[in-house]
């Protein structure tokens, strides 16, 4: 089970660490956002230099319309495991954004009024 924090407007803040293909690991706080369906989104500037493989385009509906992401066989540690997972990459995104997905094996729970923030395995 991972600890995180609440921000400023309420969101959902994770440590997790992107893998890189030559294994290095890249520190990064990413935002719970239940609006994403899918696992992980990155902005595409923050794949320069992990080396993970291009799948294919899929065009999503996002707040700001229809928008075509890029997607890449990525690798993120999560709750102290390692996870091989498809990564979507656009120019729109501000944030790491963890997805909805991951609600399905993993159990959140989100107190803020006592300032209690956990993601785990089920």
């Amino acid at each position: 089970m991972i600890e995180g924090h609440f921000g400023s407007d309420g969101e959902l803040f994770f440590e997790s660490e992107l893998i890189a293909a030559d294994g290095l690991e890249l520190p990064v706080t990413a935002m719970l956002d239940t609006g994403f369906t899918e696992l992980l989104a990155v902005n595409s500037q923050d794949l320069e230099g992990l080396g993970w493989n291009f799948l294919r385009e899929r065009q999503l509906r996002t707040a700001q319309g229809i928008t075509i992401f890029r997607i890449y066989l990525g690798k993120i540690r999560l709750d102290q495991q390692e996870f091989e997972i498809p990564v979507y990459a656009g120019e729109e995104i501000t944030e790491v954004l963890l997805g909805s997905q991951w609600l399905k094996t993993m159990r959140l729970f989100a107190d803020m009024a006592s300032g209690v923030l956990t993601l785990g395995r089920i």
